[in-house]
């Protein structure tokens, strides 16, 4: 089951409001979903509001979800410390890789 953290849309005609949610890629854009893991409101003074449970989040990326471009976006201006963490794990696995390789 591929993962994808996403927005799912909610709220009326001209009025929408966004979740951010943990779904399978293969369901529907505003159908179910595993869980939610924050909200994002583009209507708020300023470039809108965003909360986030960013335990949540850096839990579903350890489990290999992958961030739709929005996103990605959202969380780098919410709580970019979760994405810095998540690119020093990355560039960790990729050292480990190549030391294995190195030894063989």
């Amino acid at each position: 089951m591929a993962l994808k953290i996403r927005l799912r849309q909610v709220g009326c005609k001209n009025r929408r409001t966004y979740r951010l949610v943990i779904a399978d890629a293969r369901w529907r854009r505003d159908g179910k979903y595993v869980e939610m893991i924050g909200h994002y409101n583009p209507h708020a003074e300023g470039k809108g509001e965003i909360h986030l449970a960013q335990d949540r989040l850096s839990h579903w990326l350890e489990q290999g979800a992958e961030m739709s471009e929005k996103t990605k976006i959202l969380i780098k201006r919410a709580a970019p410390g979760v994405l810095k963490l998540q690119r020093e794990k990355e560039q960790a696995k990729k050292l480990k890789c190549l030391k294995k390789r190195k030894k063989k």
